[in-house]
């Protein structure tokens, strides 16, 4: 890039083709002869804080149609706006969009979980509150490891992982928006993976025999009912009763973390169980299959019980007993809702093949209650 004296008459005899030329009166002026024009602008780098952001160049004007007075003129002008921080190719919503603002953009282009909105708007509003209003572009990598360490001594390791893994997904997200920021800050710390949860084996005859005691039966059903068929928590006690056809054995569980309804098919002792439950709790008038009288939704909100496992460790053991009842690995997974790996399993539409599942439900069942059997319950 050469630097020379430009005047009118130069700029009309550089050659269609040259390249670029660069003014020595007007910082960020260029020529740019192009193959078949020339035309005016200006580059110059966009710093914020004193910090490096991006170089912009943009085009003034073609050269036959302004006089060099005039490019100088344009270019001094744009050239405030860059030294100032700011990038006049940008549009509005490009140039220095705000974590808030961002965050608002993240829930719109995606199909989320009310549940999953609910979490980010939290993080953002209670952990992030104070760089909610910052331009995204200005938060710095000693920024977030500061925070990083507080979070870790306020709130432990595993809400300042968290909430370091929502910043990186938002600010990855502003990096496809906004190209001027060329780098997530949070790779400044490491965020370790979740340690991979531990699920102990179950003792079938000493968890018959504490699930018994529940004083509630209920309650008692539902834990019983979460081990036989492997559904999450929050699947299983927001099912309504108008959602179980016992003469066709199914639940149509609408709470998935797919997002989409499941038909769920039942083995026969499931049937017998929900039958006699949902009888016995004919007289509460509930639309709830697990009903809660002292709770706001009218449901069982949280089935813990003592010495009992939770819902998440009863769907790992039935996992587990799938496996030890001989039901193929695509055939569990689609019992769980669970998506299918490769481009095949996009394929697979579960809804069509609830009989087919049926049988493998059956053979789960079938495997707990001989082991139960065996454990003399």
């Amino acid at each position: 890039m050469a630097v020379v004296g430009l005047t009118e008459a130069r700029v009309r005899d550089l050659p269609l083709g040259s390249g670029i030329w660069r003014d020595e009166q007007v910082k960020g002026l260029l020529v740019v002869c192009h193959k078949n024009a020339k035309t005016y602008a200006v580059q110059g780098d966009v710093r914020r804080n004193g910090r490096f952001i991006r170089t912009v160049r943009m085009k003034i004007e073609r050269c036959d149609r302004i006089g060099l007075r005039e490019a100088r003129m344009r270019a001094k002008t744009l050239m405030v706006q860059i030294q100032s921080g700011v990038d006049p190719s940008a549009s509005p919503e490009e140039t220095a969009i705000t974590l808030g603002q961002l965050l608002e953009r993240y829930i719109e282009a995606r199909d989320l979980a009310a549940a999953t909105v609910v979490g980010y708007r939290y993080h953002v509003d209670h952990y992030l509150k104070r760089w909610k209003n910052r331009a995204i572009a200005d938060i710095t990598r000693g920024e977030v490891r500061d925070l990083y360490d507080e979070l870790k001594q306020k709130s432990g390791n595993t809400t300042a992982n968290l909430i370091m893994r929502t910043l990186r997904a938002l600010i990855n997200e502003a990096r496809r928006i906004d190209e001027s920021i060329t780098a997530n800050p949070v790779s400044a710390i490491r965020v370790p993976q979740n340690k991979r949860r531990e699920v102990p084996e179950l003792n079938l005859a000493e968890w018959w025999t504490i699930i018994q005691g529940v004083r509630s039966p209920i309650r008692r059903d539902l834990h019983i009912f979460f081990l036989f068929c492997g559904l999450r928590r929050l699947s299983a006690i927001t099912i309504r009763r108008e959602d179980v056809n016992l003469e066709k054995g199914i639940i149509r569980v609408r709470h998935m973390k797919s997002g989409r309804p499941f038909i769920l098919p039942l083995s026969d002792f499931l049937v017998e169980l929900l039958r006699k439950r949902m009888e016995e709790d004919e007289p509460l008038n509930s639309p709830w299959l697990w009903p809660s009288i002292g709770s706001r939704s009218g449901h069982i909100e949280e089935p813990w019980e003592p010495k009992v496992p939770s819902p998440h460790v009863y769907r790992h053991l039935w996992r587990t007993h799938a496996i030890g009842a001989g039901v193929p690995y695509a055939e569990s997974a689609l019992l769980l809702d669970q998506r299918l790996p490769g481009a095949s399993g996009g394929y697979v539409h579960p809804e069509h093949l609830v009989e087919q599942m049926r049988p493998h439900q059956q053979a789960v069942t079938n495997r707990l209650l001989l082991l139960l059997h065996k454990a003399g319950k």
